[in-house]
């Protein structure tokens, strides 16, 4: 009977997710509907969509898990995490808004650096989309590893089935209806992540006997958890740990499926009152997600080892509420999961269709086949993160760490760059993506120095793109009058 309540919570919530998809299928008639729905989003859509695909599965399970055995130690990657999404919205969001459409109404950032920089080659938009298409692939699997555990977890299903089962539905409202279907679901997600995370600490806490109760029971079972500068096992964080934790905050500026919320937004006017509603999101839910760790770490009597520590979101929701009230608490784990995954295989198909399809293979590819090729890539993409998310023992975590890194070094200093710096040169900036992206995929085989990858694959690739520039000739007139227009744009 518990089961069966669960599953209607879960058959309502999937219902409507699958049902906004078929909405805008019909609204779909060209790629700026598809990739980026023809620049019409409202302040608020673009900022809970922006940050719904933005934290995915791993807030609901792959932080707390993290906070479940470290406590405030883990809280740094929050912290990092929130002063990225800060300084993306204070100073990326509106100038791309503005420099995406002044330049030829670019609809990908591989589209974006191809017509900044009137590169005639088209390494500018193939470079970019052969790493977003590796680092989506791990990234979704992510997502695909957190349906797994959910069902797994919730029903005692098949962890292969449980997959397959959460990689049908984000596929089929992806396939369906393209950006706008994702943005309005990422909307609804958005609001569901953050009550639902607010609302388990809540109620774990009240069940303890209140925050101060709750607290002293922290202490008494671990002294170091309320210590942010000291681990579990009591020992203090060393200057490189402290470094990576906070480093996560540089990966906002490369994160293509983030990005696109700014690009379609309907004017940048409209970024301001945006970036004020992703910031209580962000700081909210990230700090709920670090209490649920805490508090689950006494408030479950059966402590969790190995990968299970992913679960106590779960574990707790199943425990402090009804059947029914639980499986809509935990369709907003759903949520997370369905709406980065979502968001990214959109980009990356996005990627293959318009920056590598049809600037490689097909020129004289036109609007209606663009989208069913978008479309295909989605099920060719799908299938490589869910062979790549079969194996039960992935840390959710570890896997969203390697990809932010990847689109973090590959993507972010390149666009900083490309907004920002005037002498900035094509051979410049795809020095600095594919030194980026190299630098991550080699750091983390050897783990030098314990250092989180993104810190140096950033630092490269921002001094490849300086140093080439300035070897590199000057640009042309035509790429610095453009950039100079952005800055009296008021798009």
């Amino acid at each position: 009977m518990d089961n069966i309540l669960i599953i209607t919570a879960f058959v309502l919530y999937l219902g409507l997710m699958m049902f906004i998809g078929l909405c805008y299928y019909k609204k779909t008639n060209n790629m700026d509907d598809y990739i980026i729905g023809n620049r019409k989003l409202g302040a608020w859509v673009t900022s809970l969509s922006a940050e719904a695909s933005d934290m995915s599965g791993w807030m609901l399970m792959g932080l707390p898990g993290a906070a479940y055995l470290a406590g405030l130690n883990a809280g740094w990657i929050a912290v990092g995490l929130a002063l990225g999404t800060y300084a993306n919205w204070r100073f990326i969001a509106a100038r791309l808004r503005k420099f995406t459409e002044i330049a030829n109404n670019s609809l990908t950032l591989p589209d974006f650096f191809q017509n900044r920089y009137n590169d005639r080659s088209n390494v500018l938009r193939v470079a970019p989309a052969i790493f977003i298409i590796i680092f989506f692939v791990i990234y979704t699997s992510s997502g695909f590893v957190s349906g797994g555990k959910l069902f797994s977890t919730l029903f005692g299903m098949d962890y292969t089935t449980a997959v397959l089962l959460g990689a049908f539905v984000v596929v089929f409202y992806t396939l369906t209806g393209g950006f706008m279907a994702v943005c309005w679901t990422d909307f609804i997600q958005g609001v569901m992540m953050f009550f639902a995370i607010i609302m388990v600490p809540s109620v774990a806490m009240f069940a303890l006997g209140g925050p101060v109760n709750t607290a002293k029971a922290v202490e008494i079972l671990n002294p170091t958890f309320f210590n942010p500068f000291m681990g579990p096992d009591g020992s203090t964080i060393s200057a490189i740990e402290f470094i990576s934790l906070m480093g996560w905050g540089l990966g906002y500026f490369g994160q293509p499926h983030i990005l696109i919320r700014f690009m379609a937004i309907k004017s940048s006017r409209e970024l301001n009152h945006a970036m004020h509603i992703a910031m209580v999101w962000v700081a909210i839910s990230l700090a709920a997600a670090v209490a649920v760790g805490i508090v689950g770490s006494v408030y479950l009597t059966e402590a969790l080892t190995g990968p299970r520590v992913e679960t106590v979101f779960l574990v707790m929701t199943g425990e402090l509420f009804t059947p029914f009230a639980g499986g809509l608490i935990l369709s907003a784990v759903l949520a997370a999961i369905m709406s980065t995954a979502s968001a990214q295989l959109l980009v990356a198909a996005s990627a293959f269709s318009q920056d590598f399809y049809r600037s490689v293979i097909r020129k004289e590819a036109g609007q209606n086949e663009l989208i069913w090729v978008s479309r295909a890539a989605v099920l060719v993409i799908s299938a490589m993160a869910i062979t790549l998310a079969m194996n039960p023992n992935s840390f959710i975590l570890d896997m969203v760490s390697y990809a932010w890194a990847g689109f973090g070094a590959a993507f972010g200093p390149a666009l900083i760059m490309s907004l920002f710096w005037r002498r900035a040169t094509r051979n410049g900036v795809l020095a600095g993506i594919v030194t980026g992206g190299l630098t991550v995929l080699i750091w983390k085989q050897f783990a030098f120095l314990g250092l989180y990858e993104i810190i140096p694959g950033f630092l490269f690739s921002l001094l490849a793109i300086y140093v080439v520039s300035l070897l590199d000739k000057e640009p042309e007139k035509e790429i610095t009058e453009m950039f100079d227009s952005v800055q009296n744009s008021d798009i």
